[in-house]
């Protein structure tokens, strides 16, 4: 079998729907649009969310809330996540990203204290929690804040 002699199963695809092509067909005259009003015009939809002149639904609703447009977001990778870099190594966000652990989306990397990691490193993240501090300082490693 090749690319060229593929074809959809039999019954998969049908022909479109020709209205207006006079009464013998059973879609002539008005297209299957019933008699006036406004979805039976031509241009004569209406948009997602209308009611008829009914206050709509998003905004009969209370709003609530607030949403910071200024929010940092952080790609939180934890010690036990450090366990594969080399002994020494400096671990970066380059490094972190190579390794797969953050997106490139995120801006900046904190680092959480769950897990433990037996040899040292030198990791540099935007933020770190206590316990991840002491974690790799025990490990004989060192964290730097950029």
């Amino acid at each position: 079998m090749k690319l060229n002699e593929l074809s959809p199963s039999k019954g998969a695809r049908r022909y479109p729907k020709r209205v207006g092509r006079g009464t013998g067909c059973g879609s002539g005259g008005t297209s299957g649009r019933g008699h006036k009003g406004q979805k039976s015009r031509s241009g004569g939809n209406i948009r997602p969310g209308y009611e008829g002149g009914q206050m709509p639904l998003q905004r009969r609703l209370p709003k609530r809330g607030f949403r910071n447009p200024f929010r940092k977001e952080y790609a939180v990778i934890n010690v036990r996540d450090l366990k594969n870099f080399e002994k020494n190594s400096v671990v970066d966000r380059e490094a972190l990203l190579d390794a797969g652990l953050v997106s490139g989306r995120q801006q900046e990397v904190k680092l959480l204290g769950q897990g433990r990691i037996d040899h040292p490193l030198v990791v540099r993240v935007n933020k770190c929690s206590d316990t991840a501090r002491k974690g790799i300082e025990s490990a004989g490693g060192q964290v730097e804040l950029i």
